[in-house]
């Protein structure tokens, strides 16, 4: 008869919700109502799923009871076949094979209201988040990618802190979904740039690739998301959605941590369904993925695929960069010594570096008062306060180096003139007393010298300090100087 899939199928769907039970009622509506049988062919039944999302799903989670119950409705010759909607044609699949690489997502693209209510969105884009997602026509959805126009690459400052991170995302612009940084995670501490860097990917991809769909989406924003598509049970307009981006940018995962198991579990077949059809997954995190806990161990390991980048403090140099492009960018005049006395004293993160900066414009103009070293040694006084002011081995050089008045680089030189080389021995003697750097690290940024070298040097001041008072009165005066800073 011409209605037997359909009633054999019905057959299948009591059998199923009668296992599933009341406490998973909305599983079963939200992975087994939407399933539509196409025909029924001997003992073989195919049924109609709308992605290969939804296929990959039934196969983790609830393959055994579909093929427990399809045997029981169809006897032990029983089998079943996957049709997977494509190009507004059917492709079939038997259920045990692997199923085609490049789907075509035009059959979803028809569905632009779903997806918006997926997403908890109305026809008009009115939601209680911000609406990242915009629906104007019903052949082609067009996606509001979220990024921020003033986190561009050229605005992004290159430094020993951040340069393979960088270079990866120019890589990655260029070619998304096909290097070997896929995922890229950018990990590090707070305001270091990490949703800067994310972000410029994500523009300097829609430069290149006009045609690709990018969004970018904070872990909040993906889980509340998913959360309200769950209570809509419009969970698969949900998934439906995310399958059809070409550079998917998560923000700070770790928010996911020791919660959200479902939404990261639905992230990981997302990730999975993403990656093998090469397209760009990246990723932000406050730590790297060894450091990290409360995340799902599947999805941890594939955190681990790529490229895993870390943003760290930015040296002296970096943080120099930064202001003089901050300062350009806003059209602002401001004395070298000034931005240097800034950079040398703020040196903890990029975002209070900014923070600094824009203290002492707003100071200078409220006050209308001259932006000078002077000006500056106030404001950033105060400023520093709040916080704790780390002394690190860029400071050191400065302070050595200023009180014997001697270029910075010169440290950086391999002359062996009797003043320089006792500066450099200073600053490795001080280094070692007032950080936590290594020796080695310390002699890396002292002229590039080994760690036996940075051992010699401390020795050499300790005995002059013993047996030169001259010299004592000048180590107690360097250090008293960082002790009044």
């Amino acid at each position: 008869m011409e209605n037997n899939h359909k009633t054999v199928w019905e057959q299948c769907l009591e059998v199923i919700k009668d296992n599933l039970g009341e406490q998973n009622k909305d599983a079963y509506k939200t992975w087994f109502l939407p399933i539509v049988p196409v025909q029924l062919e001997g003992s073989i039944l195919t049924i109609q799923v709308p992605s290969y999302f939804f296929y990959d799903w039934l196969e983790v989670h609830y393959i055994d009871l579909i093929h427990r119950t399809i045997k029981l409705i169809l006897g032990p010759e029983g089998q079943l076949k996957y049709s997977i909607v494509m190009d507004q044609s059917i492709a079939e699949k038997p259920i045990f094979t692997q199923l085609p690489s490049s789907p075509s997502h035009n059959a979803t693209a028809n569905r632009p209201k779903d997806i918006a209510m997926a997403l908890n969105l109305s026809a008009d884009g009115s939601k209680d988040l911000p609406n990242p997602f915009l629906f104007p026509g019903m052949q082609e959805i067009k996606i509001d990618s979220q990024l921020s126009e003033s986190y561009t690459l050229t605005n992004f400052v290159e430094g020993n802190c951040n340069r393979l991170a960088r270079a990866a995302g120019q890589a990655i612009a260029e070619n998304p979904g096909k290097t070997a940084f896929n995922p890229l995670l950018i990990h590090g501490g707070v305001g270091l740039g990490k949703t800067h860097l994310a972000n410029a990917i994500g523009l300097r991809c829609k430069e290149l690739h006009p045609n690709l769909q990018v969004l970018y989406v904070t872990s909040e924003q993906f889980l509340q998301q998913y959360q309200n598509a769950g209570r809509d049970g419009t969970t698969n307009d949900f998934i439906y959605f995310y399958e059809m981006i070409d550079v998917l940018i998560i923000d700070d995962i770790q928010f996911w941590a020791n919660k959200a198991p479902r939404t990261q579990e639905a992230f990981f077949h997302i990730f999975n369904y993403l990656h093998q059809r090469g397209k760009q997954i990246i990723i932000t995190s406050d730590k790297a993925p060894s450091e990290l806990s409360g995340l799902e161990p599947r999805l941890l390991s594939r955190l681990k695929w790529g490229l895993s980048a870390d943003l760290v403090a930015p040296d002296v140099e970096t943080r120099i960069g930064i202001l003089k492009q901050k300062l350009a960018n806003d059209g602002i005049d401001m004395p070298y010594d000034v931005i240097e006395y800034i950079a040398y004293n703020i040196n903890s993160n990029v975002r209070e570096l900014e923070g600094a900066l824009i203290s002492l414009v707003a100071q200078s103009s409220l006050n209308r008062r001259q932006i000078t070293i002077d000006l500056a040694k106030q404001m950033i006084d105060k400023f520093v306060k709040s916080t704790t002011r780390e002394i690190t081995i860029d400071y050191i050089q400065k302070v050595v180096c200023d009180y014997f008045g001697l270029p910075i680089d010169s440290i950086q030189t391999q002359t062996r003139k009797r003043e320089i080389v006792q500066a450099r021995q200073l600053t490795m003697y001080f280094a070692k007393k007032m950080t936590k750097s290594s020796l080695a690290i310390i002699g890396l940024q002292c002229g590039n010298k080994d760690h036996a070298t940075v051992l010699h040097a401390c020795k050499q001041i300790a005995n002059l300090v013993e047996s030169d008072k001259q010299f004592k009165y000048w180590v107690d005066d360097i250090e008293k100087r960082f002790r009044d800073e």
